[in-house]
This record gives C-alpha cells, sequence and structure tokens, in this order.
C-alpha cells in the first residue's frame, strides 16, 4: 500500500501537463499560481497536490482508489521490446522491466475496488533512479492516465491510456517519450478522486524500469532500418574482431555478453558517471563520453591502456576474450582494469553500447595511420643504418588498430547525408577536447574528406588515407632527402564481421573512394585545404631506372617455422653495370608499429652486369626470432640499399605476422544441444613450436551456456603433441551460441579459437 500526503494549500506546488492538470482533469483556460506558472520541484518525493480552483463536490460516496499490486508483464513486454534476453528481465526474484523508449508497454494494475474512469485521477510518476529528478529537465515526468490512445501527438511526448478494465484489474499502456534519457526510471502510480480535494494516494512499483534507445522506433536518433542489421548489431552477443596485418588478416572471438548478470547495471553505472541523466537522452552525447569512460587516461575510466609488454600486476590484453569480466570487475572496484590495447576497448565498448540500444560494430583498419602533427601525412626518418630517428619519427603506422561504429542520425551537422555510420574510439591516442577520445566522427564525411565536421573527423581521415612519406635523414645540417612516397599503403582492408554470418565484411570504400582514383586524390586535396598544413612534404627524388628493385616476403610464415624475404635486383640496362651495396634486417615489432627488439642484419654489396637479374634471399630461423616475439607475431623487415655510381637510393619495408594454430572446439558426434541438457565439450591445440609449452592453461566463455571456465593443464606440451582440455556446460537459453577458447602459454600467446552452435529448446 502506498503513503498518502497531503499538502497545505499554501505551501503547495503544482504540476502542469498538457492539456491536463496534476489529477488527468482539464485545464482551465488560466489560473494565477502563487509561485508562478510552470512546473516547481516536489517538496516530498512524488508529493501529491490539491488543485487551486475549487473541484466539484462528490456527491458519491466513493473511496479513494488504490493499487494492491502490480504486473509488469515481464513476457509480453521482453517479446515486443526485444529485451527478453537479459538477465535483468529472467532472474526468478523481483525481475526487472527493460523497456525500449517510444515503444508502448503494458502494465496491469490491481485496485481495491473496480477503477471507475469518470470519478478516478490517476497519473504515473516517473523520476530517474540517479540524481535530483526535475520536471524541468526531463528527469521526472507526470503523466496522467487517459481513457483512450491519442489519434495524434508528437513521438517525443508521453502518454499512458487504459486498454482494458476487469473487475478491479486495469491493464493500460505507456509511450515513453522518443527522447527521454537512457537509464533507471523509478515510477510511482498516483490516485485520486477526480471530485475531491481529499489527500492522495502513491503507490510506488517495487523494482524500477529500465529504458534503453530504441532503433526500432523511427523517431529515434539510433533508428536502424533493416532488421537484419538490428539482429546482428544489437542482439547478437558474440563475433568476431578482425587483428593481424594487412598480409595476414585474423579473425579474433569475442563474447559481448550485453545480456548477461549485472552489465546493464554496468553499463549505466558507468553513464551516470559521466554524463548527467538530463543529456543522456541525446545518443552523440552518450557516445562521445563513453568513448572518454571507456579508458582510464582522464577519468579513472574501465581500462588502463598498455603496449609495453610489461604486464605486471594485471591481465596482457591477449588473454582477454570478452567483456563481462573486465564490467564486473570494475563495476565492483571502481578502479580501472589493467590492461587494454585497441581490440579490448573496442570490445568493450561495442557491449555498453549493445546493452544500452545503440547499434553499434567493431571495425579494424589495416596498416592504420597516428599521425601525431595533424598534417594528414605519415612522415617516417630513417638514418644511415635503416633505424628510425625516434627524435623525429612521432608518427606511426600500427599493423592494425581497431575502433567501433556507431548508427545514428547527426542532426548537429546540418545535413542528413552525414547520418550513419560514426566511428567512435575509445583507445587513448590522442586528445579531442583536452580528453582522450574520438568521435562520432562520421563515416560519409571522412570519405568526402570534409574534416572538419564534428568530431575528430580529420583524426580518423588521417588513419585511413594519409599520404606515407619516407625521408632519409643525415643529421641537423643535412636536407632531408626523400625516399619514397607512397599514396596507398595506409588504411587497408578496413573490416567488420558480416551480418548473420561468422565472415568478414570489407567496408574500405565506406571510408574512401579507391584508391588514386581522381576522387580520392580530390577528397584528400579537399582535406589538405581545409587542414591548413604548412608542413613541407614534397623533395624531389632524381630519376632513375636503369635497377629495377623488388622486396618481398618468400614464404606463408607459421610459428616455429623459419621464413625467407628477398630482395631482387634487375638490371635493364644493355651495357652499364652498377654497384649495389646496403642491408636487410628483421626486428620484431608491435602492432601499433613500433619495432620492438633486431632479429637479424645482413650487409648487401652486389655488381649488378647488363640484363642480369640478381636475387638476395636472407632466411630467419625460429631460434633467431624466438627471444625477440611479440605476443602478436608481428615484425617488420626492412632494406635500404643505395647505387654507388648514380647516388640512387632504395628503401621498402613490410609488416608481417607469423600464423598461430587454432584452437579446435569439439563436442561428441551425434550430439544434439538442448537447453537444460548436459554436453560434453573438448578443446584442442597441437604445440606447432619445437620447444615444449609449459604451464598450459585454457580460458573458456560461452555466454548463456556457462560461466566462464579455467581449465589447467597438468603437464608440458611436447613438440607436435595435442593439449587438450574437457568441460561441461548446460544451455540456459535456445538459439544460436559461440564458444570462445584462449590458450595461455609462456611460449605461445594469443592463441583462440571459436565454435558456433545452434541450442535447441526442451
Amino acid at each position: 500500500m502506498g503513503k498518502v500526503y497531503s499538502v497545505p494549500a499554501s505551501g503547495f506546488q503544482l504540476v502542469k501537463s498538457g492539456l491536463y492538470n496534476y489529477w488527468g482533469r482539464p485545464e482551465p483556460a488560466s489560473l494565477d499560481y502563487p509561485d508562478g506558472p510552470g512546473v516547481i520541484e516536489p517538496i516530498v518525493r512524488a508529493v501529491h497536490v490539491t488543485p487551486l480552483f475549487a473541484a466539484p463536490p462528490d456527491n458519491g460516496n466513493v473511496e479513494v482508489l488504490r493499487v494492491v499490486k502490480s504486473d509488469l508483464k515481464i513476457g509480453p513486454n521482453g517479446s515486443s521490446h526485444r529485451t527478453d534476453k537479459y538477465a535483468l528481465m529472467t532472474q526468478p526474484n523481483n525481475p526487472n522491466l527493460v523497456v525500449r523508449r517510444g515503444q508502448d508497454f503494458a502494465l496491469e494494475i490491481s485496485f481495491n475496488r473496480p477503477f471507475l474512469q469518470e470519478k478516478d485521477g490517476i497519473s504515473l510518476i516517473f523520476s530517474v533512479g540517479d540524481g535530483k529528478p526535475s520536471l524541468s529537465h526531463g528527469t521526472m515526468v507526470i503523466v496522467p492516465l487517459e481513457g483512450t490512445p491519442r489519434n495524434s501527438g508528437s513521438p517525443n511526448e508521453w502518454h499512458a491510456y487504459v486498454v482494458d478494465v476487469s473487475g478491479s484489474k486495469a491493464t493500460i499502456q505507456v509511450k515513453t517519450s522518443s527522447k527521454c534519457p537512457v537509464g533507471k526510471w523509478k515510477v510511482a502510480i498516483d490516485s485520486k478522486l477526480k471530485s475531491s480535494q481529499s489527500t492522495a494516494v502513491s503507490y510506488k512499483l517495487p523494482t524500477p524500469i529500465y529504458v534503453l534507445f530504441n532503433p526500432w522506433n523511427s523517431a529515434d536518433e539510433v533508428f536502424l532500418e533493416s532488421e537484419d542489421a538490428r539482429q546482428e548489431y544489437i542482439l547478437e552477443d558474440s563475433g568476431l574482431i578482425w587483428a593481424g596485418s594487412h598480409t595476414r588478416l585474423r579473425p579474433l572471438p569475442w563474447v559481448y555478453s550485453q545480456f548477461e548478470a549485472d552489465i546493464l547495471e554496468c553499463s549505466f553505472k558507468l553513464l551516470s558517471k559521466g554524463l548527467k541523466p538530463s543529456i543522456r537522452g541525446d545518443a552523440i552525447k552518450t557516445i562521445r563520453i563513453l568513448s572518454a569512460l571507456v579508458n582510464s587516461n582522464d577519468d579513472e575510466g574501465v581500462l588502463t591502456g598498455n603496449w609495453s609488454g610489461d604486464y605486471t600486476g594485471g591481465v596482457s590484453p591477449t588473454e582477454w576474450s570478452g567483456s563481462a569480466k573486465i564490467l564486473r570487475q570494475y563495476s565492483m572496484t571502481q578502479k580501472p582494469v589493467q590492461f587494454g590495447q585497441c581490440w579490448v576497448f573496442a570490445g568493450v565498448l561495442t557491449t555498453i553500447c549493445r546493452a544500452i540500444g545503440i547499434p553499434c560494430r567493431p571495425v579494424t583498419n589495416f596498416s592504420s595511420a597516428h599521425d601525431t602533427q595533424s598534417s594528414l601525412t605519415i612522415d617516417h626518418f630513417i638514418d644511415e643504418n635503416g633505424k628510425k630517428v625516434e627524435d623525429l619519427d612521432s608518427d606511426s603506422i600500427w599493423n592494425f588498430h581497431v575502433w567501433c561504429e556507431v548508427w545514428m542520425k547527426r542532426e548537429d551537422l546540418g545535413n542528413e547525408i552525414y547520418g550513419g555510420w560514426q566511428a567512435v574510439d575509445a583507445t587513448p591516442q590522442e586528445l579531442s577536447d583536452g580528453i582522450f577520445r574520438l568521435g562520432p566522427a562520421s563515416v560519409e564525411a571522412c570519405r568526402r574528406g570534409e574534416v572538419k565536421q564534428g568530431y575528430d573527423v580529420d583524426f580518423l581521415f588521417s588513419e585511413v588515407n594519409a599520404d606515407e612519406v619516407t625521408w632519409k635523414y643525415s643529421g641537423p645540417s643535412q636536407p632531408l632527402k626523400l625516399l619514397g612516397r607512397n599514396v596507398e599503403s595506409v588504411g587497408r582492408h578496413i573490416s567488420t564481421k558480416a551480418i548473420g554470418t561468422f565472415a568478414r565484411e570489407d567496408i574500405t570504400l565506406n571510408y574512401k573512394y579507391p584508391e588514386k582514383s581522381s576522387k580520392e586524390r580530390e577528397a584528400m586535396f579537399a582535406a589538405l585545404k581545409q587542414n591548413e598544413s604548412s608542413y613541407s612534404r614534397y623533395y624531389l627524388n632524381e630519376e632513375f631506372n636503369d635497377l629495377r628493385f623488388d622486396f618481398k616476403l618468400l614464404d606463408d610464415i607459421t610459428i616455429g617455422s623459419a621464413f625467407r624475404v628477398q630482395l631482387q635486383i634487375k638490371n635493364v640496362s644493355p651495357t652499364k653495370q652498377f654497384d649495389v651495396k646496403g642491408f636487410i634486417r628483421v626486428d620484431s615489432q608491435l602492432y601499433t608499429g613500433k619495432r620492438k627488439d633486431l632479429v637479424v642484419k645482413k650487409d648487401i654489396q652486389r655488381k649488378i652486369l647488363p640484363r642480369t637479374v640478381d636475387e638476395v634471399t636472407f632466411e630467419v630461423t625460429y631460434e633467431q626470432y624466438s627471444k625477440a616475439l611479440t605476443p602478436e607475431g608481428a615484425f617488420n623487415a626492412a632494406c635500404l640499399v643505395s647505387v654507388v655510381q648514380t647516388n640512387f637510393e632504395y628503401f621498402a619495408q613490410d609488416d608481417f605476422r607469423v600464423r598461430k594454430p587454432d584452437i579446435k572446439i569439439t563436442f561428441p558426434r551425434g550430439t544434439d544441444p538442448q537447453v537444460g541438457k548436459q554436453i560434453e565439450v573438448t578443446t584442442l591445440l597441437q604445440n606447432p613450436l619445437p620447444v615444449p609449452l609449459t604451464k598450459c592453461c585454457f580460458f573458456v566463455e560461452a555466454p548463456s551456456l556457462t560461466e566462464p571456465i579455467k581449465i589447467q593443464l597438468t603437464k608440458s606440451i611436447q613438440p607436435g603433441e595435442v593439449a587438450a582440455g574437457k568441460f561441461h556446460l548446460v544451455p540456459k537459453l535456445a538459439g544460436q551460441k559461440t564458444i570462445t577458447a584462449k590458450l595461455s602459454s609462456p611460449e605461445l600467446q594469443d592463441v583462440d579459437g571459436f565454435l558456433v552452435l545452434n541450442v535447441h529448446g526442451n
């Protein structure tokens, strides 16, 4: 039973709501209020007041209607709002209602007597669960119960109406505004006799209601028309994030777990940390603050980035396979989780966005530029030994970089063409308005080279389409010498998971026109003009055509095996011979493009006779590269040679990564996965190295199937031997489910696998 509040006429505060006053009765044409017209905060939470104007006498002997209990209609609402997978909706005790904004949901209310439309005034009072509810800021809303649905009205209005009355029960439909703040809302139901100035009765719903963005609602700024796309970018709870290098694209399985226990609460708790409730109805501001809150650089956010290779005191980024553990740990400790790199930041941001209703997908850009000088060029400086001049070389090209795309309108940019996919990056790279974040940046604006459109389109443009320039630095008193300019090396194979299948979709042409096309060059020049960069980029290298060079990787490289690089030199002159000298070097490399350790260096000195082809082949063994191996298994091979007779210099480099084995996940042949039926699952991995694998451990995640599992192996795995782990799971929900597994071993890192299986209902 709710509480009754009585407020003296001299001290009450009045609320107006559309064409109805607080109790659902038509408002007089004009009223004078003691504290001025409009809305003032209630003195007491959910205070219910008496109108100033005289109410008609109640000639009937009817008691005030009282709410006895409420039914949130979890099943029907969950189905119609596509929220039935949330753990909050399925928990056995006190389930919470999760709905999407701008869409009707049903409530069944039981009263102490039959509801009489002509006598009973009922209002629903919604107030945000955090912060101070405010009528003027839209974080407290009073919705009078009407007898019939409205035939017209703004999609941004709240509305409640009676659907059915059966004895002492009434079924009502409630529609939130299409722009209301997302988050946790408390709800009270107030009742009063329309004809009486007596006190009112308030009933509070026992649990709050969670309101999400709604991509199914055409009036919502995150509306996404395609149902297949909504299924993928909102409802899919696992997927693939692409990694590796542009020569070896590798899918990483990632478990988003947006429906799992605590994840929605974690997401809203994080959002409330950085954004006032009144602003949380704005998807653009919401996503911009989330891109800052997922990293810890400015605001003690979710994840601490670490690219050092030393992960003491935390977890190596390559060991994460899902978002749930990260978000739960952060929510529990309110301290940044250690450690993350770009794909981890993107995986966590995808989880949060999908949880709160924003369509989101991780996107990988191979050969991704990091332009520190905002020049729209990536400038490399090398010395006579082919080593980078660190003091000058602040720009870099990452083997790959992962960010997210979110789908939304961009009415703030004044043109609907900028709506659709927006890039947003939580990896702390550069400051945006003084905070480490990026976006939302219109992908279409990037493609057109319109780098001044908010937010951070210039940085995004550089990531996918900067010109790469290499200079030879001979000292502070010597001029720079241009060794080469590459206009198509940056931004390759921009990739995301395809809709409805565990395959790759190439979306490069969303970000830029075809390389070297007239439109692509026009976009580059337009961007440079807007950027107004005065950085000098072009030094002419003298023309030299008699010698042709080709530097390449020969082998399909598997970890544990040797690989070869080769420089081919072709002399096309019929009479001249040339002397060539220089070197080839191989360095281990982080995926950020930063070289880690020198593996081996080979000097070159050759005489190239007329009309001949000479080849310099260079083999690197596992014994040579194993000590310098990074978790990503990435390397950089570079070649710098000069022609003695002409002083022409040739420089080339390539990034690559060694292939690692996949973990195989199997279950007994003939097994039909069913809800509630236990199945045995096996993880298998063959050791590809010429040395034993020690301290092996499998980590397994399977949303809606089981809690995360750790399988510790008791013995070392010899070369060529198969490591096997077994576990049992009992599926909780039907449908397509994904099992992911990772292996941890000091000798072999960043190894994973996944299995997609269909779970049948009972």
